[in-house]
């Protein structure tokens, strides 16, 4: 580790929690970016492949959104939810028309995971019930509230829980009792379970909350269309769905511009939460619901960040150039040729036990040659690609998948780049 970075390291681990965990054996310290393309201080060039966490959805310091926020900031930073703010509610008024939920209100965060604690807080008010539903391997944010729908052992630090929480199946991950079905039968199963789960709780459940793709549980995903036939189960039951598209949102599946219209046959959910690429690096997220539910709090609530002048100012622009240049389309295409060169390792590599994923959204997870998760070669694979000038991320139930979602104006030679420095580096894991 140079000088810089060690001194840097030993900073941070004396005055930040044990559980602020860092990547790298010798952690980098990213002070400058650029397209698709970050710098560290010591002046080492990488292929961003993971975007600060699904964060940096366009570009790094992408001139349009670099000048919108040095153009409000240079008028006014910060005023509050009490007066009218024009750049909240003309990027209220643009996520409102592309939400796809009935009649929506926005209501505008700091965070994730303050999105879907929000949600949570409007589905169990409305409904006047802490019973809800949530999947398996899911996450949601790091609040005592999101928490406690988190179904993923990795980052639960707590039992303790303000919700009755019940887990369902809908996501094939190796190892569950339903991995090996076809996806028909995979669904009917899910859906039987979900009747079940039901059948077992008291009668006023206030919501199911879902991711359409697992984020940390490794890009895990349901077959299409199942949460659209459990969309019809809950609405018998009046159980309100909350579609968490904090890491799928604005189009980075490729297919689609919300992870929800993958499975939206049967209708749009009825709250939607999204944050991380809206604002491009910006501390933005936000929730969408019918009126009826946003409406419905009895008590005065307001917030002091959430839709602040320069982040939605920011966000608008970087909305503005996703649209404008068709960034969703863009995922699809780079998406296809990354999965392509990524696909080839099944079979090749033994320790490639799945490629999964859609569009700029892709998992590879690796398993010992006896089938049990391999999380030491996923931290290989970080490693050996950090040193070879790309940034992944990794996730997972066991922390054995590697999460790949670069910026969504990836062009082809990058994608094409970046997979061959990662089939290097698994080829490598393999001969380990």
């Amino acid at each position: 580790m140079t000088d810089a970075h060690a001194e840097l390291t030993k900073r941070h681990r004396a005055v930040l929690p044990e559980w602020l965990s860092l990547y790298y054996d010798e952690p980098i310290d990213v002070v400058r970016g650029e397209g698709r393309h970050v710098w560290d201080a010591e002046g080492n060039r990488y292929l961003d492949f993971f975007g600060g966490i699904l964060t940096t959805m366009t570009a790094h310091a992408l001139p349009e959104v670099t000048a919108a926020v040095s153009e409000q900031a240079g008028r006014i930073l910060h005023t509050s939810t009490l007066y009218l703010n024009r750049p909240m509610i003309e990027l209220a008024e643009r996520v409102a028309e592309l939400s796809g939920v009935e009649d929506p209100r926005v209501f505008f965060t700091t965070s994730g995971t303050e999105a879907n604690d929000t949600a949570l807080l409007l589905a169990t008010g409305y409904r006047g019930s802490n019973q809800v539903l949530a999947l398996r391997n899911s996450y949601h944010g790091r609040s005592f509230s999101a928490l406690a729908v988190t179904g993923n052992r990795g980052w639960l630090p707590t039992s303790l829980s303000p919700l009755r929480t019940a887990y369902v199946h809908a996501t094939r991950r190796r190892g569950a009792p339903f991995a090996g079905l076809p996806d028909e039968q995979f669904a009917d199963a899910c859906v039987a379970d979900l009747e079940d789960v039901l059948d077992q709780l008291q009668s006023n459940v206030a919501c199911l909350i879902a991711e359409p793709v697992q984020g940390v549980g490794g890009f895990a995903t349901p077959p299409d269309g199942l949460l659209g036939r459990f969309k019809e189960v809950l609405d018998r039951h009046g159980v309100l769905w909350i579609s968490d598209e904090v890491q799928t949102g604005w189009g980075r599946t490729g297919e689609h511009f919300w992870g929800w219209q993958a499975h939206g046959a049967r209708g749009a959910p009825d709250i939607v939460t999204f944050a991380k690429g809206i604002g491009n690096g910006l501390s933005i997220g936000g929730v969408v619901a019918r009126a009826e539910i946003m409406n419905s709090l009895s008590a005065n609530s307001i917030s002091t960040f959430g839709g602040s002048p320069v982040t939605a100012a920011g966000a608008l622009a970087n909305l503005d150039y996703l649209l404008a240049h068709d960034l969703p389309g863009n995922a699809a295409r780079t998406g296809a040729v990354l999965r392509a060169q990524l696909d080839t390792a099944l079979g090749r590599i033994p320790v490639v036990a799945d490629v999964r994923g859609k569009g700029l959204m892709i998992g590879v997870e690796l398993a010992r040659p006896d089938g049990a998760p391999a999380p030491e070669l996923a931290a290989f694979v970080l490693e050996e690609t950090r040193r070879n000038g790309l940034l992944v991320g990794k996730g997972g139930l066991d922390g054995n998948v590697l999460r790949i979602a670069p910026p969504m104006s990836l062009t082809e030679p990058e994608a094409r780049e970046g997979a061959g420095i990662l089939l290097d580096a698994l080829e490598k894991a393999g001969r380990r």
